[in-house]
This record gives C-alpha cells, structure tokens and sequence, in this order.
C-alpha cells in the first residue's frame, strides 16, 4: 500500500465526517436568540413552547461545553446504490470556542472508509480545534506514513482552494457542532409545539416538536451565507439534488431546562437520515489536545505534493 492508498482512504473518510458533522449543527442563531424575551417562570414555560426553547438556547449556550452520544442512521430507497448503515460517535465538545474530541465506529464509516480499498480501523478518533480537523487513522496506515498516524486537515485551507467540494468545506469550517446553534435553529419552525412530558433514560422530560423546509432551514442559515456566492449555489444546489423535502426536530428538556436529548431527521429522495444526539454534563471540560506536528500528516499538503490541489481535488 503506498501513500496515495492511504490518502484514497482518508479523502473516503473525511466525506463520511463531513456528512456527520454537517448535520450535527449548521445553524448561528446566536444574535436571534439572544434578542428574544427573558425566560418565564417554570410554569409559565411549560405552557409555552416558544418560551421554553428560548430559555433552552440561553442556558445551552452559556454552558459552552457537553459531554455527547449520538448516533446517525440512513435508511435509503429501494432503487438507491449506495448502502445505508449507521455511524455511532461518542465524547466530548465545545463551543466558544468550538472543539470536538470524539470516537466513531459503525457500518456507515467502515462502509464509506473501505471504499478505498485495505482495512480501516474498527473505531477512528476525531478531534476539532481552531477549525483544524484531525483524524487517527491506525496503526497500520501510520506503518505508511512514516509512523504518523494523525491525518491533519485545515478546514479554512481546503475550503479556500476552491475546487469540487469547497461548499461542503466552506459550510464545514463555518459549523460549530453546538447543540444551542440546533436549538436557535428549531426557533425559526412555524409549527413549535409542545408533545407532552416524557421519560429520557430514566429521567423526566419536556418533549418538544418543530418542523422547517429547505427553504425556512437556509434562510436561517448564518454560516452558509458567509460562503462566496459560487460555492454557497454549489452548496443550494448539491442540496436540492438530494430532494430535501423537510427538516424536523425533537427536542427534550430536562427539569433544569438543558438538552438531555435532540432528534433530527431529514427526508430525501433517496432516503431518510437520521440523528439522535445525548447530551450530559453541561459546563464539562473540553479542551482538546490536539496531536504533535510529528505525530501528523497534512491532508492538504499532501493533495498539493500530488497536484490534487491545482486540479479541484
């Protein structure tokens, strides 16, 4: 296996990540939520849907920080080629300022991985930290890489190289994985409503419900319109060709008010995905330290080296 094997594999999985984290968060809604009436009182929120998401967003956000578990499950149609599966991802994250350090494993990521070819790792560890993205890519691919182990790639970089897939990077490098940016986001649906009170691993919940189409979802998108305006069309049109047909989100709330739970799924043409996210220990460390310059290899200057970059790879 040679260098550009390796690069093959990781290239497959940083497509698998983009996916994950796209859908994770994409939403600043920061300045909206803020400018929303003070919370109510206990009572008086449970009454009022719109109230108790608001005061949700404040107290998320102030955290800065969660411990997640979350998994993410595509069920495709009959007549699409690819194959569904789940990825599964567990740690922890920030935001302000925003870090991930998590562990993936699952169907979907040895699916998409193992496209290149070659054995993947059973579980990849994935770290975030100052819109730098690293990713441990095994043993036996750090025996190909002069025993660098830690794929490296700035999400900035590769964004402003241009080429195909600058969209996806650019509203990558503008995400922030924040649970409070989901919430800001669950704001903007017409039809919040209140499900009742339910139980989330033992512990009571308020259960709330909004929906939005491709079209609410974008116009409340903030980081995708700091994208250039070729590469946010891109992004709109990569988008339509899925055939998004909605956006909806399950939001439970502990008697605190934080997030215990958050569910989104998408309807597509070819398919339904969706991601059910655990939240605990809000307000938790998580700095992230991110591996030694000798321990990695950059993605990016490796696609230079090959001519990737010049060529929109």
């Amino acid at each position: 296996m040679n260098k550009k094997s390796v690069w093959t594999r990781a290239g497959v999985s940083v497509a698998a990540v983009t996916v994950m984290v796209g859908v994770a968060g994409c939403q600043d809604g920061a300045t909206k939520a803020a400018d929303e009436p003070a919370a109510q009182s206990p009572a008086a929120v449970k009454q009022s849907p719109l109230a108790a998401v608001q005061a949700a967003y404040k107290k998320t956000a102030a955290a800065k920080s969660a411990k997640v578990r979350m998994t993410m499950t595509t069920s495709l149609s009959a007549d699409s080629k690819a194959g569904g599966g789940t990825v599964e991802l567990s740690g922890v994250q920030g935001w302000d300022p925003a870090v991930m350090d998590i562990t993936m494993k699952g169907s979907m990521l040895k699916e998409l991985a193992g496209a290149g070819g070659g054995e993947v790792p059973d579980a990849i560890r994935m770290m975030i930290s100052n819109n730098v993205m690293y990713m441990d890519m095994g043993t036996a691919n750090a025996a190909q890489m002069d025993g660098k182990r830690w794929m490296k790639l700035d999400l900035n970089a590769a964004a402003q190289a241009g080429g195909a897939g600058a969209a996806d990077l650019g509203a990558m490098s503008g995400m922030n994985q924040d649970p409070a940016q989901q919430i800001a986001l669950l704001l903007d649906s017409k039809n919040l409503k209140h499900v009742g009170t339910e139980q989330v691993e033992g512990v009571g919940a308020e259960h709330y419900q909004g929906t939005l189409t491709f079209e609410e979802m974008l116009a409340s998108d903030e980081s995708s319109k700091v994208l250039p305006e070729a590469d946010r069309a891109e992004l709109v049109e990569t988008v339509r060709k899925t055939g998004l047909k909605g956006y909806d989100t399950n939001l439970w709330l502990n008697k605190d008010g934080y997030p215990v739970r958050m569910a989104v799924s998408m309807e597509m043409a070819g398919g339904k995905m969706d991601l059910d996210a655990y939240y605990s220990d809000y307000g938790s460390a998580a700095a992230v330290q991110t591996p030694a310059d000798s321990e990695t290899f950059d993605l990016f200057a490796m696609l230079k080296e090959m001519g990737g970059a010049g060529s929109g790879a």
